[in-house]
């Protein structure tokens, strides 16, 4: 069924580029602009198990998205600028904000060099811990477990589940599973799963993590660039509809504590971890105008409006699947056809 409504949705909106519709009607549901959302930029690998697939693009589809956004007329801008055009009278050129997600070691490595070559801003966001050497990258973990692994055991809910996954198929089933269920999870419990998962089949959760993500030396020489503002994502990356409001007030504060004592910067921007609907509640966006961030992004698809119809604590981003190799899609997506009438988030 999955894979019928992504074929679907992939037919409207190939029919919304070349009948001339999406370009049509960019200007009624275009806004002021979007902000592009991406994780990872690296090579593209060949293992047929990827789950974390459509989180990754090559750096030379970001080249060529950059090229494409300045062919287009869009005034590529940085997280300050894109929210003083959702709070004034819209320009006749829209914009487009590039931000990245959760501080991966690739993009000191890979992303850089691409957007400082075009000279393009950008936003990072990232939870402090992971340059601390601190974070769980449970999600990196459990694609690693059950990439290697013919069979899986595990306690959920206090029972000893077993799981055979020798196909490719039964790997992805299992991964989408227990990747739902962790997310509920709090925290404390979060931890104990994962920890105790990769106790069973010999993955250093400690090596994964700090491999992956960027330490404080890549983030002291990236906030030295003007081009690039860094933001928080909390301390520990939990999704905060698992907190209780006094924990998700600490970790909105101390993530941007931490940060701020590490790169020597003010951190005004914000992003909730995850970012979907199911992640974060209507509290947390008032948490993050309390805790004094100038803005908070989520993942929720959207176009940014101008006038102030857009709430600053809760910006729709275009989350760009990284299994798409086309711009046509990425233009059609910027076209705001794709998504519901904007209004003030949550």
């Amino acid at each position: 069924m999955v894979s019928e409504i992504t074929f679907l949705k992939r037919a409207q909106m190939e029919l919304a580029y070349f009948s001339g519709y999406a370009r049509l009607r960019q200007r009624q549901a275009g806004g002021a602009g979007a902000i592009l959302r991406f994780e990872r930029v690296r090579a593209r690998r060949r293992d047929r198990f990827q789950p974390l697939a459509s989180r990754e693009i090559t750096p030379r589809f970001l080249d060529r998205t950059i090229r494409a956004l300045n062919r287009w007329n869009y005034d590529i801008v940085s997280i300050d600028e894109a929210c003083r055009r959702a709070v004034t009278l819209p320009l006749p050129r829209r914009f487009a904000c590039l931000t990245f997600d959760g501080g991966y070691k690739d993009l000191a490595t890979d992303a850089y060099p691409v957007l400082s070559k075009h000279g393009v801003p950008f936003a990072i966001y990232l939870p402090s811990a992971f340059p601390d050497g601190l974070g769980e990258a449970w999600w990196l973990a459990l694609e690693k477990i059950i990439a290697r692994e013919s069979r899986i055991s595990l306690v959920i809910e206090r029972k000893e589940l077993h799981f055979s996954i020798a196909g490719v198929a039964e790997k992805y089933e299992l991964y989408d599973f227990l990747a739902t269920w962790m997310r509920t999870l709090a925290p404390p419990d979060l931890s104990v799963a994962i920890n105790d998962l990769c106790k069973r089949y010999g993955v250093d959760l400690a090596v994964l993590s700090r491999g992956a993500s960027m330490d404080w030396g890549d983030l002291t020489a990236l906030a030295a660039d003007p081009n690039v503002t860094i933001g928080s994502a909390t301390v520990n990356y939990p999704a905060l509809s698992n907190l209780r409001d006094v924990d998700a007030e600490r970790e909105m504060a101390m993530g941007k504590a931490v940060l701020e004592a590490g790169i020597r910067r003010e951190i005004r921007h914000f992003a909730y971890p995850f970012g979907d609907r199911e992640s974060f509640r209507r509290q947390h966006v008032l948490m993050a105008g309390e805790a004094a961030f100038d803005s908070a992004v989520s993942g929720i698809g959207g176009i940014v409006e101008a006038q102030g119809r857009t709430n600053l604590h809760a910006l729709p981003r275009v989350s760009w699947d990284g299994r798409r190799r086309s711009l046509r899609m990425m233009r059609v997506l910027l076209s705001g056809v794709m998504f519901p009438r904007p209004r003030v988030q949550i």
